[in-house]
């Protein structure tokens, strides 16, 4: 397999092998390895492909640059009984927010809420991957993160300070799927262009501008201009509001203090986040508030539509459906990606994909 024009579907379980390995080849230990390679695959089954299996080979190349710690030692720096500050120990992302989540989902269930900020960490795939812990625990999830790299300049600046800041929030319902929102605060995410850069894809109009001002659409030369946050303004203010609650508030990098991830050899880079767990039950009865989800989400179904739609969805359900169709069926990779994949097999001495 390789460079085809069409997708090649792969199971899960072999995605989950495969990233395994790759990271047991550079010193990760066996249940850490499994840990994480679940998360990222789980990640790719909910639709997200530029959080996924795409980022092994970054993560790969930081543990192997020694910006990411094979074995962190991941602790509490401090904490009351319903807030805490988490200390990743420059470890893989997903295993110093799969702590931070498990801590922030038992004092949710001790006090009703909870807030646990991180400091010291990594990338850690989608933030849905972090807001959805709370669903079956009967919660509500709100996750956020400092991006890793500056790619915004303040409104009206042209200095790059803040990044995608992304936010993150899930909502249990009864019949229905979760209410799941998870963006980016630019109008697109880092990772989308990354990947419009790989294969070529041009970006559309919207999404980036050059120095001058102007369009920039070429993906490959994203370096060299500036993502457009969402709401214009808005945006930007939102973007600056969720560095100093992700970043500042816990002791993480933000501003002129990021190191951004793609430039910096060794350095890690402290990224920042937060995940918050609300209990239904602190607030009343949890059927008949997932009802009541239901219902809301039933009556935006049936809003009338406008021309050009076909119908209404509500943030998440595409998720949902994406995730039907690829346990049913593979995890869809492009050629490209599954080349890259396949070479970073052979750099590791370990089995790839065919």
């Amino acid at each position: 397999m390789g460079s085809n024009v069409e997708p090649s579907r792969f199971e899960p379980s072999v995605l989950e092998a495969f990233t395994e390995r790759a990271f047991r080849a550079v010193g990760v230990g066996t249940q850490d390895a499994q840990a994480v390679a679940g998360l990222m695959i789980r990640s790719d089954l909910g639709g997200s492909d530029t959080h996924g299996i795409f980022r092994l080979k970054m993560y790969i190349g930081g543990l192997k640059a020694g910006k990411i710690k094979a074995e962190p030692k991941i602790s509490v720096e401090r904490e009351t009984a319903n807030t805490a500050v988490v200390n990743g120990d420059s470890g893989l992302g997903h295993l110093t927010m799969s702590y931070a989540s498990n801590l922030a989902i038992e004092k949710a269930k001790k006090h009703g809420m909870s807030w646990v900020g991180v400091n010291h960490g990594n990338h850690a795939g989608p933030g849905w991957l972090w807001a959805k812990m709370a669903l079956e625990h009967d919660m509500i999830g709100m996750y956020s993160a400092v991006a890793s790299v500056n790619h915004v300049p303040p409104w009206g600046g042209t200095e790059l300070l803040l990044g995608t800041n992304p936010i993150a929030f899930a909502v249990p319902a009864a019949e229905e799927p979760a209410v799941v929102l998870d963006m980016a605060t630019t109008v697109a995410a880092a990772g989308k262009v990354q990947v419009r850069a790989k294969t070529g894809e041009p970006m559309p109009e919207g999404w980036m501008i050059d120095k001058e001002g102007n369009p920039l659409t070429d993906a490959s030369r994203y370096k060299e201009g500036y993502f457009l946050p969402i709401g214009g303004a808005k945006g930007y203010g939102l973007s600056l509001i969720l560095a100093l609650l992700a970043g500042t508030l816990n002791g993480a990098s933000t501003g002129k203090n990021v190191p951004a991830y793609t430039k910096s050899s060794s350095e890690p880079v402290n990224t920042g986040q937060f995940i918050s767990m609300i209990s239904l039950s602190a607030f009343g009865d949890v059927g008949n508030f997932k009802g009541e989800v239901d219902r809301v989400v039933d009556e935006l179904h049936s809003s009338p539509l406008m021309p050009g739609f076909d119908d209404i969805k509500v943030p998440g359900e595409n998720s949902h459906t994406r995730e039907q169709d690829r346990r049913a069926n593979g995890i869809p990779l492009p050629g490209v990606l599954v080349d890259d994949l396949n070479g970073l097999a052979s750099d590791l001495e370990i089995e790839g994909l065919s």
